[in-house]
């Protein structure tokens, strides 16, 4: 038997609630498959499982509470046998479930008896969630059709009452006005941004929308992050770098080869950063490595990128594998990555398992950043815009597009000299874009 236990989704977390189950015991499951969901404070999380076999039992039911390292099921390996045991788990249950809050009421507050008929008639059975969401909301409690133990009402009957209240509904036909032309397509934007021109990124009402349906707010997850960096701050030895970076040629090296592609197909700078950022581990591989009982390096390089939510807070996705990516694989990843970021529809892998973090603030015209490590990693890159700047070289005095990059380390795990490497060997990628 294989256990599967709750994993850790960040230095921020400490324990999730299982919100619903995508498997039963006896189920088929392949290395990938998502088998649950858990609410964290930066949402809810799809959870993985990493390994082939079938599910033997499942030990969390849903809306508990659960510690990072809990068992959470049980996996029979292929080819063997084991027992199948089932549980009155709520992960084959319907599709509404109600909240550990509202099952406590439920629990208390049984259903009329028999001879309250006629009273029942009139009374409305809900949950206090419920009804306080259905007020705020200006819903009648009694118009909502309960889905909840015994006809309950729970907190999904009224957020579905109100998509349905909020739904458009047909106007009645008008008489025909001439078309308007067609809109063109936006242009092409040079400057760095996080998701390229033909993936727009998540409106700021969806994403609010994506904090209401998963219970996150922009508090929550600062709050997470604040505590994570709170903890870094206090445990972690910084150090810090900067170098700054001619970005002539990369900047002219990209300008061509987007001339060669369709809008859709365009490349950002963000690319150039991350790979050059997943070519220099390889060469100073001290750095792509957690700091756990000592040094672990890490075989596979998995850059978490900051991805910045609309409303407040951050996400860090992690891009697997980036030095293994071609340029155009890496702007697929980040078209893949950021709108379900700002969604809160990560994976459980993407938030688990980053080995270096990159942090770039260029669109916002900030010049430098300097960022704070995210434990258990031991480093974290910061890129700032690209501006024009005097630039001396052989003597000369001349103006370029300048970048400012810096490097937050961990002194347990490394020196300046290691970091001062790292740095150096990011800058000559950079100023060799063909070699990327």
């Amino acid at each position: 038997m294989l256990e599967y236990r709750m994993p850790s989704l960040g230095a921020d977390m400490e324990s999730g609630f299982l919100r619903e189950w995508h498997v039963k015991p006896g189920d088929k499951i392949k290395k990938g498959d998502i088998i649950a969901e858990v609410e964290t404070q930066k949402g809810i999380i799809d959870i993985e499982v990493f390994d082939d076999g079938t599910i033997g039992e499942l030990l969390v039911q849903v809306d508990e509470k659960v510690p990072v390292g809990t068992l959470m099921a049980m996996i029979i390996p292929p080819g063997e046998d084991g027992e199948i045991k089932e549980t009155p788990q709520k992960s084959a249950a319907p599709a509404t479930t109600p909240t550990a809050a509202e099952e406590a009421w439920i629990a208390t507050e049984p259903p009329p008896m028999a001879e309250k008929a006629a009273a029942a008639e009139h009374h409305v059975r809900a949950s206090p969630l419920a009804k306080r969401i259905a007020e705020e909301k200006g819903i009648d409690i009694a118009t909502i059709h309960g889905t909840g133990p015994e006809g309950a009402i729970i907190r999904e009957d009224v957020e579905h009452a109100i998509t349905a209240r909020v739904a458009p509904v047909p106007e009645a036909p008008k008489e025909a006005a001439p078309a308007p032309p067609p809109a063109s397509p936006p242009a092409p934007v040079a400057a760095e941004k996080p998701a390229p021109p033909a993936q727009a990124p998540a409106a700021p009402a969806e994403e609010e929308k994506a904090r209401q349906a998963t219970g996150a707010s922009a508090e929550t997850i600062r709050m997470a992050v604040a505590a994570a960096m709170s903890k870094s701050n206090r445990e972690i030895p910084h150090y810090y770098l900067e170098t700054r970076i001619d970005m002539r040629r990369a900047m002219a090296w990209l300008a061509e080869t987007n001339k060669q592609r369709p809008v859709k197909e365009r490349l950002l700078p963000a690319v150039l950063l991350l790979k050059a950022v997943a070519k220099a581990l390889n060469e100073v591989p001290d750095l792509n490595a957690w700091w756990e009982n000592g040094l672990q390096r890490k075989p596979a390089i998995n850059i978490g990128y900051v991805v910045a939510l609309r409303t407040g807070g951050i996400m860090v996705p992690a891009i697997h594998d980036a030095d293994n990516k071609s340029l155009d694989e890496l702007m697929q990843t980040l078209n893949d990555l950021i709108p379900r970021a700002r969604a809160l529809r990560l994976r459980s892998s993407e938030l688990a398992d980053s080995t270096i973090t990159v942090t770039s603030l260029g669109e916002g015209g900030v010049e430098t950043v300097f960022g704070v490590i995210y434990p258990p990693q031991v480093a974290l890159v910061g890129f700032g815009g690209i501006t024009d700047q005097p630039w001396t070289e052989n003597g000369m005095l001349d103006v370029r597009p300048v970048l400012t990059a810096t490097l937050a380390a961990d002194h347990r795990a490394t020196d300046g000299s290691t970091g001062s490497r790292f740095l150096t060997a990011i800058k000559n990628y950079l100023q060799q874009p063909e070699k990327l």
